[in-house]
């Protein structure tokens, strides 16, 4: 396993000599390490500047800094020269050893759909193993809401608690596979905390074509002690080569006020330039509104919004093309892939039967989706530009 935070390489090291946790904090107060002085190291990359300290992790790890800087996946300063000057051994002996993990790993697993429709196959399983189903290059866009590492139930039985390296260590394996099955021009989508996206944008960043950090607005948060006020989602959006193979240009309505519907920024003399199908979709997203009410959610844990998939996939899809989600939850992109007209290949590790019942019975997600594409592509919806014409405010008509 990689390693992201020197916490987690200490507890590496406590279970390989088969110390407790008691046991690890007691031998680590002899080195003047308490608990406090580790804890704040759970979380970060960053190695201790107190020389004390730092002394005392190294002794308790028996290792220099060096070694240490190579455990968490960095070149050490000052030895950049001689780590490119010894490329090629170091490159044979990683070569010598993958080759070994890929024989054992390039065998696919026999697996039945869980539920097939005419559109799509969804799986029951771990990723990882799943994703030995998919063909180099077969696909067209992938999107990906991962567990997020909260100590959250995402099903029944299905929980996200693990290490920052752990976590970490899977994020970037099951990336991999994405950029695997991913056509050339290809499209990869990750939701997840900003917290998690910035590892990856940097991980992404040496694979893929970065296009944009979408933020989604967070409604109805929660204030977290001691920090900013946490308001935001962030989306990746990247691609697999120079350019993407589709991009289809999404417009939204002009905000206006919900009471008397007059627009919330003022566009002054540009307003007969105002485009009548819309603004051009920004990489902020402050209109996606979260599944809170029974009656909209298929399951009682999360679940993400129809209008936010079916503006994932009418951006980077055209119809038939393939779309993958290795973390199907409730069944959302499967659901906006059936009535949007895409192929879908979906991979499940908790209750598939939410999504089996939710795509046999597709009435509920057509109301939403006629919802959605009430106000798509229009600068004013129908009820918007009544609301106008009532209290005597410009509409697109009038400058045709």
């Amino acid at each position: 396993m990689r390693f992201f935070t020197i916490f987690d390489v200490i507890k590496d090291k406590a279970n390989q000599l088969g110390h407790t946790e008691d046991e690890m904090y007691a031998l680590l107060k002899k080195e003047k390490i308490n608990k406090k002085d580790l804890y704040a190291f759970k979380e970060s990359g960053i190695i201790p500047t107190n020389e004390k300290l730092l002394n005392g992790i190294l002794s308790y790890l028996e290792m220099t800094k060096v070694e240490l800087e190579l455990k968490l996946g960095r070149i050490p300063a000052g030895f950049e020269e001689a780590f490119l000057r010894s490329s090629k051994d170091i490159a044979k002996l990683l070569e010598e050893r993958n080759s070994i993990r890929q024989e054992e790993n390039n065998i696919p697993p026999t697996i039945q759909p869980y539920f097939s429709s005419d559109f799509g196959e969804l799986y029951n399983g771990n990723c990882l193993e799943l994703f030995k189903l998919i063909a180099d290059n077969s696909i067209d866009t992938i999107f990906a809401d991962p567990p997020f590492n909260l100590d959250k139930e995402y099903d029944e039985g299905v929980t996200d608690k693990n290490s920052s390296s752990g976590y970490l260590d899977w994020y970037y394996k099951w990336i991999d596979e994405c950029i695997r099955v991913l056509k050339p021009g290809g499209s990869l989508f990750v939701y997840n905390i900003p917290k998690w996206n910035t590892y990856l944008s940097g991980y992404l960043n040496g694979k893929m074509n970065f296009r944009n950090w979408i933020t989604v607005d967070m409604k109805f948060g929660l204030p977290i002690q001691n920090r900013l006020y946490p308001a935001n989602y962030s989306l990746l959006y990247y691609i697999k080569g120079e350019k993407p193979n589709t991009f289809n240009v999404q417009r939204i309505p002009l905000q206006t006020c919900p009471h008397c519907g007059k627009e919330i920024k003022d566009y002054g003399g540009y307003k007969n330039k105002m485009n009548p199908n819309g603004i051009t979709l920004s990489d902020v997203w402050s209109d996606i509104y979260p599944v809170r009410h029974k009656s909209s959610k298929n399951r009682k844990f999360n679940e993400l919004s129809i209008k936010l998939l079916d503006r994932v996939i009418s951006m980077s899809t055209n119809q038939g093309d393939v779309v993958l989600d290795p973390f199907g939850g409730s069944g959302t992109t499967f659901a906006a892939c059936e009535l949007l007209g895409r192929r879908w290949i979906g991979f499940e590790l908790g209750n598939c039967e939410i999504i089996k019942d939710r795509l046999e019975n597709k009435d509920q997600d057509q109301k939403l989706f006629d919802k959605v594409y009430e106000e798509k592509n229009k600068l004013f919806p129908d009820k918007v530009k009544e609301l106008r014409k009532k209290n005597g405010l410009w509409i697109d008509e009038d400058f045709r």
